[in-house]
């Protein structure tokens, strides 16, 4: 098949043929000449590509070329008769090879015997691989064709691509005789196998054309999507090029211009991948990312990196092709499998229908002469949520006139009541702005969304693209709706059924990131932007308000759980301050909850979700008891350690031991722990005494509890090496620390508690592990300056790839007398055991820690003080310890 979309005129001065044949007339063995031969004209081809010739010449001309040069090896072997043929098929039948693309060759015979030709056979296979070609080659007669292609639908599509190279061009044309749709595989039940196949290779790449590391054969948009077309349009229309498929009407000639410069870059991306890899590589791995953006003459500016822009152009290209992937598919299933069917037609309105369950337009005309239509549309689908889609031939007449989408038509009071309708349904409003962003409609009428189409950040924390993280987002929060969320999500699911406007949630989701990739703070850019949008949509101003504060503080709360001690009531305090009231803090914890889900999701774990929790809960306490009336300490220590001996008496526990035991901890400790968390440490500590060895409680949330982390309580001899040894212990159990909080007592005893969780994110459950766990802290803590080894496992490949500067900032934390230390740098193994080991190197205490890992980089907090518990205040001290963080961690 050459599905062509223009004409290739093969460049015959590339390579001197003739000079080739006289050279090889003169050789002793075939075999120099040959692997000569295709080491220049690879060179050359390499050359061109470097000097920016036109893509389809050089993956076209590469095929020609080799055309030849197999003809010319036919002809350097015996063959006994006319009963053999050589077949190009696949992809180098289409007439397409990349540097290092698989070589399909069938080798055809006539009949089953295939004795007469055996040695000739294995002699040109040899020589082929002599001269260093990599071919895939397959020996069949024509029975053994029309069997096998007949039973597999991959050997028929590969079997579909066929051009003959050398022998008779009879054998070809018998061989697709016996293939033809009249005899196997008709036009239906082949696409029908093909469309399944998409499917199935699709949700290997999670249904979406945003990947970090895409394939550029196999992903959403990829090469195979373009293919696809293809292939279906040979097997029910005949053709052989993409214009017959214009001249069919499955295509117009935009879309041929959206296939053919959506092909021409991904082979650019393809050539460029095997040049530098020297194989046949498809993946688009962050190890030749920035390269490839560098050859193709991007560079870094102030707000974009050249890598981001580059794939930046590749999703755009990717997302287009996919679109296009799917109305074509679409139309093959409307004329194909469902062509001959009676679907039922019901009217909507004057304007629309469903034909088989799809709307469709009533008028060819109608969105030239009614372009509001365009948005009705989505509405009506919003009110009629038994509408499976849109019929092909209205996607096509939607991308046909979303050009008159301009500034004169978002103007428009009529556009704008639609939009907002659109926003208020009741239905699911993510599933219509989604159908928009596919059709290119939403990106048009929100120019602000449309410039974050296809951009991303280079990074492993945010892994999709920003349209596709913001439309994700937008999916989590209707999900919260459902009755099945409360598993999952308990707070989010019942806070959103008490939010007062869903409408205003959908306006912030929208906007929340579409100030990136635009200079300066995204969340204010973005505010701005949603401010002027409410105002043009005539949102009142009270509304208007709480949009701009979400997009302008959406990532306040993750921000505060994350990097704040929310055991400190002045932090909550603080936060309550900004959030001021209680609706404001629902829609920002609903908010908040989706962010993170549909940024990462390895990011949502119990442990986030109990943080959330516990600020949203704390947060509304506050605010119910008044901001002027903040919780004094005394009074909450005191609160804390009533309830807290309550519970111990109740289970008998002795008051003289609690006042013993407690006497010696100090204030801050009953600031920091629930009381249920002192009675637990409290009955621990009674049990061990006097015993010298490390005391070591484990508490896993039970199998019902959907948030919190496995938490690992120490009590020993305070030592200056214990945090780190207890950092570097963890590590070889392949736990990860989120939390620590560092405590002792009066008399040098340890009250540390870790919050822990395995390398999947989730806490550790089986009581043989935790047991496990227990005896390996215990006897690792029992002797700290016996060091437990540091982790010194493999970085992992990607993370090579990206280069993190080492940050360290310190401030000082004075309600608490301490000082704060926030740490940026490249993960990896081992690296809290190295921070845990320079802190005591530079004689600094650690109370409390926040680890935090995003992708390719960490952002803890640290809060610490001098060994004599004063808060770092000398500037040299401070310079010491952050060019020592930055010397280890930076390497």
């Amino acid at each position: 098949m050459l599905l062509h979309h223009y004409r290739f005129e093969p460049d015959t001065t590339l390579y001197d043929l003739a000079m080739f044949r006289t050279e090889l007339a003169g050789s002793r063995s075939p075999i120099a000449p040959f692997k000569a031969a295709l080491r220049e004209l690879q060179a050359r081809l390499d050359e061109q590509f470097r000097s920016g010739a036109d893509i389809r010449d050089l993956v076209r001309g590469r095929a020609w070329y080799l055309d030849q040069l197999l003809a010319i090896a036919w002809e350097q072997h015996d063959w006994p008769d006319e009963g053999v043929a050589l077949v190009a098929v696949g992809g180098y039948g289409r007439g397409e090879l990349h540097p290092h693309s698989d070589i399909d060759l069938l080798l055809l015979l006539e009949h089953d015997d295939d004795t007469p030709f055996q040695e000739s056979l294995s002699a040109f296979i040899t020589f082929l691989w002599d001269i260093g070609l990599e071919i895939g080659h397959s020996v069949r007669s024509l029975n053994d064709c029309e069997r096998e292609a007949k039973a597999d639908v991959t050997v028929m599509t590969n079997l579909l691509e066929s051009r003959l190279i050398a022998g008779p061009e009879h054998l070809r044309q018998k061989m697709r005789e016996r293939l033809s749709a009249e005899h196997i595989w008709p036009a239906d039940r082949f696409f029908e196998a093909k469309w399944q196949e998409q499917i199935a290779r699709h949700y290997r790449y999670n249904n979406s054309e945003y990947h970090l590391e895409p394939n550029l054969k196999s992903s959403p948009g990829g090469l195979r999507d373009i293919q696809m077309i293809g292939w279906v349009a040979k097997r029910h229309f005949g053709t052989e090029h993409y214009a017959d498929i214009v001249a069919n009407g499955f295509m117009n000639d935009a879309e041929l211009r959206i296939l053919s410069q959506g092909q021409a870059f991904l082979w650019q991306v393809r050539y460029a991948l095997h040049m530098l890899t020297d194989r046949a590589e498809d993946r688009l791995l962050f190890d030749h990312q920035r390269t490839i953006a560098e050859m193709f003459g991007f560079r870094d500016t102030p707000e974009r990196l050249a890598v981001e822009q580059f794939m930046k152009r590749y999703y755009r290209h990717v997302t287009a092709l996919a679109g296009l992937n799917d109305m074509l598919l679409q139309h093959f299933d409307e004329v194909i499998l469902r062509g001959k069917e009676a679907l039922e037609t019901v009217k909507l309105n004057e304007r629309f229908e469903t034909k088989g369950g799809y709307i469709q337009v009533r008028s060819r005309n109608l969105f030239r002469e009614r372009p509001a239509a365009m948005l009705e549309l989505f509405l009506l689908m919003a009110k009629h949520p038994e509408i499976e889609g849109v019929r092909a031939d209205t996607i096509r007449l939607i991308r046909d006139h979303r050009h008159q989408i301009d500034d004169h038509y978002r103007e428009d009071p009529r556009h704008q009541r639609l939009f907002m309708s659109i926003l208020r349904s009741p239905g699911n409003v993510p599933r219509q702005l989604r159908r928009m962003n596919r059709y290119g409609i939403l990106g048009k009428y929100l120019p602000e969304f449309g410039r974050a189409v296809g951009l991303m950040q280079h990074d492993l924390f945010h892994i999709y693209t920003v349209d596709a993280h913001t439309l994700l987002l937008l999916k989590f929060l209707h999900g919260f709706r459902k009755p099945d969320a409360k598993d999952d999500f308990p707070v989010a699911a019942t806070l959103i059924h008490q939010l007062p406007k869903m409408d205003l949630l959908w306006i912030a989701g929208l906007f929340h990131d579409v100030g990136k990739g635009r200079g300066g703070d995204h969340s204010d850019i973005g505010a701005r932007d949603v401010e002027q949008f409410c105002h043009r949509h005539h949102v009142s101003q009270h509304d208007t308000n709480l949009v701009r504060w979400l997009v302008e503080h959406h990532l306040l709360m993750s921000m505060t759980a994350q990097k704040r001690d929310i055991s400190d009531p002045d932090v909550i305090r603080d936060f309550a301050l900004t959030v001021r009231d209680e609706t404001r803090l629902d829609y920002l914890y609903v908010l908040t909850v989706a962010d993170i889900n549909a940024t990462n999701p390895t990011l949502w774990n119990g442990w986030r979700a109990s943080l959330l929790r516990q600020l949203h809960a704390e947060t509304k306490r506050a605010l119910r008891r008044g901001l002027k009336n903040p919780p004094d300490r005394d009074d909450w220590v005191r609160e804390t350690r009533t309830e807290a001996r309550s519970l111990l008496q109740t289970v008998g526990v002795d008051s003289a031991q609690i006042d013993q035991l407690w006497e010696s901890l100090g204030e801050e400790y009953f600031l920091q722990y629930a009381p249920s968390e002192i009675v637990w440490q409290t009955q621990g500590i009674l049990a061990h005494q006097p015993s010298e060895l490390p005391l070591v409680l484990i508490s896993a949330p039970t199998a019902d509890m959907a948030e919190g982390g496995t938490k690992v309580f120490i009590h020993t001899r305070s030592v200056d090496d214990l945090f780190a040894a207890t950092a570097a212990a963890m590590e070889q159990l392949g736990l990860s620390i989120h939390d620590a909080r560092i405590a002792t007592s009066h008399n040098d005893w340890t009250l540390n508690t870790f919050i822990v969780l395995d390398h999947y994110g989730q806490p550790i459950r089986d009581p043989e592990h935790i047991e496990e766990m227990r005896r390996h802290l215990v006897e690792e803590l029992d002797d700290p300056d016996d060091y437990p080894e540091i982790v010194t496992r493999h970085t992992p490949r990607q993370l090579k790839h990206f280069k993190v500067p080492t940050e360290v900032v310190i401030e000082q934390d004075p309600a608490n007398e301490r000082t704060l230390l926030e740490l940026t740098a490249p993960d990896r193994p081992g690296l809290l055991a190295r921070v845990g080991r320079i802190f005591m190197e530079q004689d600094i205490a650690l109370s409390a820690a926040k680890i935090a890992t995003l992708g390719e980089r960490v952002e803890d907090v640290f809060f610490i003080t001098t060994k004599s518990g004063e808060p770092l205040t000398d500037v040299t001290r401070q310079q010491q310890l952050r060019e020592r963080l930055i010397e280890v961690l930076g390497v």
